[in-house]
This record gives structure tokens, C-alpha cells and sequence, in this order.
């Protein structure tokens, strides 16, 4: 139940951060900064759910997976920072390019870990 709600968490966030970028580049900046606020409220319900996973590895986990659910937990949180740069960035009219570089680094780092090598949730990679 916890993957469900995770992957659903960061699914809506993306989805809300793409808003949030189409909402700033036409001029929207109300309704950006609402969007941009419940976007904060899913990086809490990512957080909380993400803790939850971690704690349920931490259960079971020895060694090598110990050391990537350390890992994809610190890509997670790198995911949400960059997700923030972007829609600050944008919302004070700055260039968000380093931004953008960083969250699809370390977005596709963290489904590679989650999806492809952790045990909970849908192995797509194998």
C-alpha cells in the first residue's frame, strides 16, 4: 500500500510542477502560486511515504541494499529539491536550465533504483 501511494504522490507532483511551469510561462502568477503551494503538500505526502518504505527496508535489508535504499533515499530527496529550484526559479523569472539538468538526473537515477533494483513496488527493468 505505502509503493502505491508513493509512486501516486510523485506521479501528481510532476504532473503538478508541469503546471506549474505552463502557469508561470503564460503569465499566471496566481494561479502558479497556488499550484506551486499544493506541490509543497505532495513533497510532504512523497516524504512521508518514502519514510515509510525506508523503514520497511530497514527491517530486512543487510549490506548492498542497505546501501542502495541509503542511496535512492538521498536521490528522492534531491529529486524534490530540484523540483523546488525549478518552480522558484521560475517564479522570481531566473533561468532554471541547472535545474532541469539535475532533477531528470537524479529523477532517472531514482526509477532506475526503485524500479529496477529495490524489491517493493513494479519491477519495470527486470
Amino acid at each position: 500500500m505505502n509503493t502505491h501511494l508513493h509512486i501516486t504522490s510523485w506521479v501528481v507532483a510532476i504532473i503538478l510542477l508541469i503546471v506549474v511551469v505552463m502557469l508561470h510561462r503564460a503569465g499566471n502568477q496566481k494561479g502558479a502560486k497556488i499550484s506551486h503551494m499544493i506541490l509543497r503538500l505532495f513533497y510532504i505526502i512523497i516524504l512521508i511515504s518514502g519514510g515509510l518504505l525506508v523503514s520497511e527496508y530497514f527491517k530486512f535489508a543487510t549490506g548492498a541494499m542497505l546501501g542502495e535504499v541509503i542511496g535512492k533515499t538521498i536521490l528522492g530527496l534531491w529529486v524534490i529539491m530540484a523540483m523546488e529550484m525549478i518552480a522558484v526559479r521560475m517564479a522570481k523569472g531566473r533561468s532554471a536550465k541547472g535545474a532541469w539538468i539535475q532533477f531528470v538526473i537524479a529523477f532517472l537515477l531514482t526509477l532506475v533504483l526503485g524500479f529496477g533494483r529495490l524489491p517493493y513496488g513494479v519491477h519495470l527493468f527486470g
